[in-house]
């Protein structure tokens, strides 16, 4: 006769199996509508003012919506670092703000103040360096992402004026519009050559990235 504890655990054994199958449907056919929608909402992925990693002309693009305060961003921009550096030629990364977290929208103007100084690329890796200090999701400490972004050569007098311009709030109102038409709810959320992955990982953003460059090159 099969003992009460066992019958327990089989039933708990069968429900976790239940539920991983469960969320693994969930997630599919979550990417599967988003790639449905990326389709028809094409216009919403790049605009003229998003920041361009890489080659302007190169056949692959990566775009990543992308929040300065998010761990998950801070660990993968290295992996599309190394993306970039194994296709020189024919990867660019299109950088689309979703300022999901908190504070997040002064460090987004952080960054575009040193896109008019020409110090994007180091201001943006001295705020990932330095994210665990500044990005308290309760309270961030938006002081310390300004001295970081002053360490990497930023200019923060002129900054701070340009940061106060109109224009800041529309490069950011515009993305959330973006995000908001293609369904984007967390990051970082990539599309390759307008594809969404077929499911979140490195891997899978490799892969991708790997079948759009052989494509390119036929």
């Amino acid at each position: 006769m099969i003992s009460r504890k066992a019958i327990v655990a089989l039933v708990l054994i069968v429900s976790a199996g239940a539920f991983a199958v469960g969320a693994y449907v969930y997630q599919r056919n979550a990417q599967l509508d988003q790639q449905a929608i990326a389709i028809s909402q094409s216009e919403h992925l790049v605009r003229m003012h998003s920041p361009v990693l890489g080659p302007r002309e190169a056949p692959v693009t990566i775009v990543e919506f992308f929040d300065p305060a998010c761990e998950t961003c801070r660990a993968f921009y290295p992996i599309v670092k190394d993306l970039m550096r194994q296709y020189p030629s024919d990867v660019r990364l299109v950088i689309r703000y979703a300022p999901f977290h908190r504070g997040a929208d002064q460090v987004v103007k952080l960054l575009e103040a040193a896109r008019k100084q020409d110090r994007f690329v180091p201001v943006l890796e001295s705020l990932l360096d330095t994210q665990p200090s500044w990005a308290d999701h309760g309270s961030p400490r938006l002081e310390l992402a300004s001295r970081a972004a002053a360490q990497a050569g930023l200019d923060l007098q002129r900054a701070q004026a340009d940061m106060a311009a109109p224009t800041m709030d529309a490069v950011i109102q515009q993305d959330v519009q973006d995000l908001t038409a293609l369904q984007v709810n967390k990051t970082p959320t990539f599309f390759v050559n307008g594809r969404a992955l077929p499911s979140f990982g490195a891997k899978q953003l490799a892969d991708l990235v790997s079948q759009e460059v052989v494509k390119a090159k036929k």
